[in-house]
């Protein structure tokens, strides 16, 4: 495919703009992103209301042990194509090296999958994790077509992928499931479906195989591969490890309780993440720098405000928001959806600053920070699943969050970033929450009836909160818009909490 500097060809040879590429790129991944998200959570409540609790977190252990060799089998290889100025020329190497490491990886999963499940403590996922190996293969065999698609920015293509993944792989594991297959289910159909999407991946790219070996090239797929795989792999281990260790220490059943109780206090995330990271990294790379910059706060404020509301009815709520969603035999995760929704909450911070960080070219330093983050939580981790299970684990998040929280606050003071203006933007939404948490309880506590409370109560705490916030978020929300604006941010602004004569 030819490519000019202002130009990207779609797999019907017609030339776009590469901004209209990019317009349209990010409307189909916001269009994905929400529809994908909708039906992966619907498939995890499917799958709750069909597992034991011993059975959710065997499917947990073979999940997480399949994100992180998927992590490595595509070894930064899809990254370097898409970034390629001579795509064509290195397709070949590129895909024999995905089909070399992947298989690899494939065989040793395969070989290895019993001793792994011992170690993870959940040894009947030896034969699933078995089964599963095979869509490491397949995905290395589709390295090519999906850089490509990628490369030119065709998303509408990639969601339709997504969408025949999910609706074939959905389909089948309900089937399978409702068969008596268990856990093995999701090994079948994520390899079934893993074919399906391959395959659409040629067709719609306009790929065929094609292999072939270049040493010269090769290095330079090896040097960039490696870093990249070693980065995903660390940011795997910060929200994966825990995973792990809860199975190896507590036992696959308590992985279960907690696995369900993450993924709930993920929601603050998923409302949010798409905004963050879409709307923040360009916002902050327009606006002014220097010392005192209070862009970050008032980015931040409307964002936090909305991410407390979402943890405080989480922590509140977490026995009805359970027992009406997953059934009453989950009920045993409540406490640690209570402890864990404050760690939903404050990643959205953390997602922030990050972005932050890197408008402001501190590459380098977020990953300082991930290291840190590293080493804080995995002691922790270990010690407080030790202490006291899945209660320890969900603890250890919230302090190294906490921990990591105050190390971002140096590094931000650092690169100019105004860390009064972020005070001021931080408690007023924690000052709201105390009389909106009173309210909700007060009409919890009088509720006999899951759904009472959580209507209730939801209603009651919400009603509160805007309440108590409403003249504040207004003004945040109309400052966050300037970050948007074609000109630069800087005369200061009234901010977060100043009383009104300094106003």
């Amino acid at each position: 495919m030819s490519r000019s500097p202002s130009k990207v060809s779609t797999a019907a040879g017609q030339d776009t703009s590469v901004s209209g590429g990019i317009r349209r790129g990010l409307a189909w991944s916001t269009v994905s992103s929400m529809v994908l998200r909708l039906g992966t959570f619907s498939v995890g409540i499917f799958l709750a209301r069909m597992f034991s609790p011993e059975q959710f977190g065997l499917y947990a252990v073979v999940l997480t042990v399949q994100t992180v060799m998927m992590t490595l089998a595509d070894f930064g290889l899809s990254s370097d194509l898409i970034r390629s100025a001579d795509h064509r020329a290195k397709a070949p190497t590129v895909a024999t090296m995905g089909v070399v490491i992947s298989g690899v990886l494939a065989a040793a999963l395969a070989w290895g999958s019993p001793w792994l499940a011992e170690v993870l403590g959940a040894a009947e996922a030896g034969p699933v994790l078995a089964v599963m190996s095979l869509t490491l293969l397949i995905a290395g065999v589709g390295v090519v077509p999906y850089a490509t698609l990628q490369r030119n920015f065709l998303q509408k293509q990639v969601f339709m992928i997504a969408v025949a993944d999910f609706v074939v792989g959905t389909a089948l594991l309900v089937l399978l499931v409702l068969g008596g297959w268990g856990v093995m289910a999701l090994a079948v159909s994520r390899v079934v479906a893993q074919l399906v999407a391959v395959l659409l991946q040629f067709i719609l790219s306009g790929e065929r195989p094609r292999y072939g070996f270049d040493r010269s090239l090769a290095k330079g797929v090896w040097l960039f591969g490696l870093p990249v795989a070693s980065a995903n792999l660390l940011s795997w281990a910060l929200l994966g490890a825990d995973k792990v260790l809860v199975s190896s220490l507590a036992g696959a059943t308590v992985l279960g309780f907690y696995f369900l109780a993450f993924n709930i206090s993920n929601w603050p995330m998923s409302v949010l993440g798409q905004v963050v990271r879409s709307v923040s990294l360009p916002a902050f790379s327009r606006v002014s720098t220097g010392e005192r910059d209070r862009s970050l706060a008032i980015a931040l404020a409307p964002i936090w405000s909305v991410a407390v509301f979402i943890g405080l009815m989480l922590a509140l709520l977490a026995a009805p928001v359970i027992e009406l969603v997953y059934g009453s035999r989950w009920l045993a995760a409540t406490t640690l959806l209570s402890v864990l929704a404050s760690f939903g909450a404050l990643r959205t911070v953390l997602d922030v600053a990050t972005a932050y960080l890197l408008a402001r070219g501190e590459a380098g330093r977020v990953l300082r920070l991930q290291l840190a983050w590293m080493v804080v939580l995995i002691p922790l981790l270990v010690g407080g699943i030790l202490w006291s299970e899945g209660l320890g684990a969900t603890a250890a998040h919230v302090v190294s969050s906490m921990v990591l929280i105050l190390l971002y606050a140096r590094s931000l003071a650092r690169v100019g970033a105004d860390i009064g203006a972020l005070w001021r933007a931080v408690w007023p939404p924690v000052a709201a929450a105390v009389p909106a948490g009173i309210a909700t309880w007060l009409v919890t506590s009088a509720s006999g009836h899951p759904f009472g409370e959580l209507l209730g109560g939801g209603a009651t705490g919400a009603v509160v909160y805007a309440a108590c916030l409403w003249r504040w978020l207004r003004t945040r929300v109309d400052e966050a818009r300037l970050l948007g604006a074609d000109h630069v941010l800087e005369s200061p602004t009234p901010l977060l909490g100043e009383p009104e004569a300094t106003r």
